[in-house]
């Protein structure tokens, strides 16, 4: 037993052994293999001379030059459409037809009229308003705001006159008053009072007569300025006074208001030469009479209330104080009349003024009507130019919008344009005139497409620009078409493929395969060259560089691969 059991340990081991020396055969033979693919497969071109065509391609939509749009001013329904996008027009050719009807604008303009109309005699009916302002209105006799400032200035002049006079009489009737009072007083001596009136009324006719006299010829001369200037205002009111009819008369002749102008002008010289003459008398006449009044109306007050004492004329004083508060009782009447006018006047200025401005708006309103009739369409709308249809943007029972298209066309002999945005680098390669390739040129035999004009991108004005060209021949607005615009092709002796192309914050650089032998076999190393980029197109750079030519350079990998990693190279 115990043998047994010695000889299975040592199969064991023995097999052991065996398993483990093949498995570092095995290891040694494929090590190579195995590590092969645990790098990076690289697919590799050689660098080999070749040409390059810097061809810059793009997309874009053929648009109008100069897009004619039919517009329709007004909103009505189309009945009919006839003609489609692409049809080619002649002037003249009927292109839709319209719903033989009144536009919507009218009809709103109509109604904002009646409403206006409306609005303006419900006011009138209103029975606030006076018929004499109805009357202005309606005949268009309106006024300034001078003339209206002026009417509110008398009215004011009107009322400041009744209070004036209720002023005086007020202080007369306190007077009385006060000399009622006194009535009650003791007797004096009326001697006294006599001689004082008489020796205050001496002293004052020494200053008052020849100032008298003076003002008797200045009112006279007054009398005469106000007759001629009644005059003047007469001939003056007759010339712009409006008669039946239409005519126009004055009874004053020009000589008589020529004459009166003259006799005012004299007689006012008269008055200053006067008063200068006073003045030159006493300086002070004004001040002096005015004093001297007053010390004989103090004397002829004295002497008055001692007369009224002696007579005992109380009766009177009361008789003539119910004269005063009758007089104040009217006076007060006719201030309530003024004010009540002013106020009157004042309504009638504001409700004037409102009708004016609906009478004015109703004419505004009125206009626009009338201008909407006259421009007015008919059930058809005719082709203005002739051209091709662009597009047809109603259809038949929509309504129009007024001031939108409802077609566009190309006028015949026009041009149209198409543009698409390149990087500034693609942008400096062209130039403005160089004719650009169509893909498929075959399906377009005689379209031409030059490129006009290189400006700045305004979506995106930092890094690329927008690329204009002018195209003729066969083609439509909306039509897409594919271009290749650039130089001709030239030869290089090193060119790779653009997916080659590498760069980092050291430049652009490529990564070529170099190889190296070893005891398990060849390895490959990516080695780093940096290049100028020479040219390009869409698929191929000319490059220069460190190379002599036909090295495998990386063109795509299936993980990163840096500069001096150890790369395995595609089976193809």
């Amino acid at each position: 037993m115990m043998n047994d059991s010695g000889s299975k340990r040592r199969d064991w081991v023995k097999n052991v052994a065996i398993v483990f020396l093949s498995v570092m055969l095995i290891l040694t033979f494929f090590s190579n293999t195995i590590m092969n693919y645990s790098l990076p497969e690289v697919a590799t071109q050689y660098v080999m001379p070749g040409s390059i065509t810097a061809k810059i391609r793009g997309t874009g939509t053929v648009e109008s030059s100069n897009p004619y749009n039919i517009q329709v001013n007004e909103t009505r329904r189309v009945e009919s459409v006839l003609v489609r996008s692409g049809d080619t027009v002649k002037k003249g050719d009927v292109l839709f037809i319209l719903a033989d009807k009144e536009s919507n604008e009218l009809k709103a303009a109509e109604e904002a009229l009646d409403a206006l109309m409306l609005d303006f005699e419900l006011q009138i009916l209103s029975g606030s308003i006076s018929s004499s302002v109805v009357s202005n209105v309606q005949s268009g006799r309106t006024s300034t705001v001078a003339e209206y400032q002026s009417r509110i200035v008398a009215a004011e002049a009107e009322i400041d006159k009744w209070k004036k006079e209720i002023a005086e009489i007020e202080v007369a009737i306190s007077q009385l008053q006060a000399l009622q009072s006194q009535l009650s007083v003791s007797r004096p001596d009326t001697k006294e009072a006599e001689a004082k009136l008489a020796e205050a009324q001496a002293a004052y006719n020494l200053v008052a007569d020849p100032v008298n006299a003076a003002q008797v010829e200045i009112d006279s001369w007054k009398a005469e300025i106000e007759k001629n200037q009644k005059l003047i205002e007469e001939h003056d009111a007759k010339t712009n006074g409006y008669v039946s009819g239409g005519d126009f008369i004055n009874n004053i002749s020009q000589e008589e208001y020529n004459t009166a102008g003259v006799l005012i002008e004299n007689y006012t010289e008269r008055i200053n030469r006067k008063r200068q003459e006073l003045l030159e008398w006493n300086p002070n006449y004004e001040a002096e009479l005015v004093r001297l009044k007053e010390e004989v109306d103090k004397a002829q007050t004295n002497l008055t209330n001692d007369q009224n004492y002696i007579v005992n004329s109380s009766n009177a004083v009361s008789v003539q104080l119910s004269n005063w508060n009758l007089e104040l009782s009217d006076k007060n009447k006719k201030l309530a009349e003024a004010n009540q006018a002013k106020t009157q006047l004042l309504s009638d200025i504001a409700s004037q003024l409102n009708l004016e401005k609906k009478m004015e708006k109703i004419h505004e309103q009125r206009e626009e009507v009338n201008r909407l009739r006259e421009q007015a369409m008919g059930a058809e709308i005719l082709a203005p130019i002739s051209g091709t249809i662009s597009s047809v943007n109603v259809v038949a029972g929509q309504n129009t919008t007024a001031g939108s298209a409802i077609a566009t066309m190309q006028p015949e002999g026009a041009g149209y344009t198409l543009s698409f945005s390149v990087s500034n680098e693609q942008a400096r390669k062209l130039n403005p005139g160089m004719e650009a390739e169509l893909v498929n040129s075959w399906r377009y035999d005689d379209v031409v497409v030059t490129l006009n004009t290189i400006r700045t991108d305004p979506s995106n004005p930092s890094s690329n620009k927008l690329l204009m060209f002018d195209v003729k021949g066969s083609v439509m607005a909306g039509q897409t078409l594919n271009l290749s615009v650039g130089n001709k092709s030239a030869n290089y002796d090193l060119t790779v493929p653009n997916s080659a192309i590498r760069e980092d914050n050291n430049g652009k650089f490529i990564l070529i395969v170099e190889s190296k032998s070893s005891p398990l076999g060849n390895r490959y190393k990516a080695t780093r060259i940096d290049v100028e980029v020479m040219a390009s197109d869409d698929t191929t750079s000319a490059v220069k560089g460190g190379l002599s030519g036909y090295e495998f350079v990386i063109t795509t990998s299936t993980k990163p691969v840096e500069a001096g990693q150890l790369v395995r190279l595609a089976e193809n």
